[in-house]
Parts: structure tokens; sequence; C-alpha cells
């Protein structure tokens, strides 16, 4: 018998994660603040409590996947928290995106406690939860990355260890520098065709076979261009994962242009009460900009 799991998250990408884990086998208790959202879970098969201090008791391995840096923190330190039951050499994987500096000071603080910590996120968006092929991150030790390993293949394909603690979340904010660039040459070329009257289904087909290939244009792209802006991962996430972006580089002393400028062009949508759409609805501030709507035909 595997490792009892415990997940504690059940948002937009936490709901599908579940059920891959109980669809591989494990054992697996859940906890989400707003308690209404475990029941999907639950009715698969899961064990629901009512605290993260709960979730640890019942676990070999606890999952979260929360918003950001202070949700993790309140989940594994705050009141009725992992830290006050998590047992001895059991795991704690963050496969949240948060700031790699709070996940070197979470992990010592887990460390103190005998326990690991593995700071995992991830890209693929729902997509990627829904069909098990997410791209995993993962920051940590060797030995403990490789303990977790089956764990991880429930719910991914592509599972890399970047390096130690923190490195995990910092190659994600690597990731989410390329990702929100590539959308924004995406959003700005699909005007760009539209405004000169390109056929822009066959564009798409044409410039994807080529150099400018890319996920981001087969797929957002292609949503963009149907009028399709639901989201695989939702503006306000994108801009939360910016902002720490920016935050690392300041620390750095890097200049960091053009992700500023992504940034910049987000906070619009935001502003427009559009931060629960899809990324791919970047599209509209250029549409806006040149005066031309970017659909197909």
């Amino acid at each position: 018998m595997g490792p009892k799991i415990g997940f504690i998250g059940l948002g937009i990408m936490g709901i599908p994660m579940c059920k891959n884990l109980l669809k591989a086998g494990f054992a697996l208790t859940v906890y989400n603040r707003t308690q209404s959202k475990m029941n999907e879970i639950l009715e698969e098969g899961a064990k629901g409590v009512s605290t993260p201090k709960e979730v640890a008791i019942s676990s070999d391995i606890v999952i979260i996947m929360v918003t950001d840096s202070p949700d993790v923190e309140d989940v594994v330190l705050g009141q009725n928290g992992i830290i006050d039951a998590v047992k001895k050499d059991s795991i704690v994987i963050d496969m949240s995106t948060i700031s790699p500096k709070v996940t070197k000071s979470i992990a010592k603080q887990l460390n103190q406690k005998q326990a690991h910590m593995l700071d995992a996120p991830v890209s693929g968006g729902l997509w990627g939860a829904i069909s098990g092929t997410l791209t995993i991150m993962v920051g940590g030790e060797e030995d403990i990355f490789n303990r977790a390993i089956p764990v991880f293949e429930a719910m991914g394909k592509n599972i890399t260890l970047t390096g130690p603690s923190g490195m995990g979340q910092t190659t994600k904010l690597i990731n989410q520098i390329l990702v929100s660039n590539t959308m924004n040459a995406v959003a700005e070329a699909l005007v760009f065709a539209a405004k000169a009257g390109a056929n822009l289904d066959t564009t798409i087909e044409a410039v994807s076979g080529g150099a400018a290939s890319s996920w981001q244009l087969s797929n957002l792209g292609t949503r963009a261009i149907k009028g399709d802006f639901s989201p695989g991962f939702m503006v306000k996430l994108q801009q939360k994962d910016l902002r720490l972006i920016l935050e690392m580089a300041r620390e750095l002393n890097i200049p960091v242009p053009s992700t500023s400028l992504v940034h910049q062009l987000y906070s619009s949508l935001e502003a427009e009460g559009r931060g629960d759409e899809g990324t791919q609805s970047l599209v509209r501030i250029y549409e806006k900009l040149a005066g031309v709507e970017a659909r197909s035909e």
C-alpha cells in the first residue's frame, strides 16, 4: 500500500489533481477553507477534515495547492496548521506558486520538526490538471524527491528536480516570464493579422509549423479568435505570479522590462473586471488599441 496522501486547496486545479490521485489508488484526506467545495471529492471516495492539522495527522505526504504565499504560510504555520501535527519524516509538497524566499523559510521550520518539504509548482493549467499531464518543477533534496515520484506521476508527466529548496518556485517564475511574454506576442500578432485582413485560422495554421510555434499560439490563440475567454489559467492568478517575478527582480537588481509591460496590460483587464477570465483575454487590450476584433470567420 502506498503512502496516505493529504490535499489542501480544492480550487480549479486542486479538484482534478485530487481525482487523478484517487484514480491512481492513493488514500486521500482533503481540506478546503470553503467546506462545500470538498463535496465533489468526498463523493469520489476521499475523506474530509476540518483543519490542515487533521490532514497532517492522517497523511504521510501532504500536498498544498492554494493561491499565494500568505495562504501557504497560514495552512502550514497558522492556527491548527500542518506544523502542529506533522509526522516525523513525512513530506509536505507545496504545488502552489509562491515566493521562493517564503518557501525556504517554511521548509526550514518543517525541518525543525523532522519533516521535509518539496516546492513543486506546476505548469499546464486546468487542462493539464484534468489530463494528468502537468509539468512539475521541484525544489528539495533528491532522496525526498525520489520518494514522492509516484505521487507526482499521478498528476504530471514532465517532472524535474531543479535544485534545492526554493528552486522549484524560482523555475516556475522563469516559466511565467516565458509564458506571459509569449502570450503578449500572440495577442499582438493576432490583432496585427486581423487589422491586415488575414484569415486568422489559416494564419495560426501557417505560422505554427515554423519557428513561431508555441503552446500559447496553438491553444490560447485558437481560443481567443473563437471568442473563448474561459480560464485554463486566470488573469488574476497570472498577475500574482508576475508580481512575484517583479519582487524577485527587484531583490536581484535585474531589469525585466517586457514582464513589467505584460503586468501593466493585465492590470488593464483587471480594471475592466476580467480577472477571472483566461490569460488569452490579453487580446482584448490590443483589440481596443487597434480598433479591430480578432475573431475567426
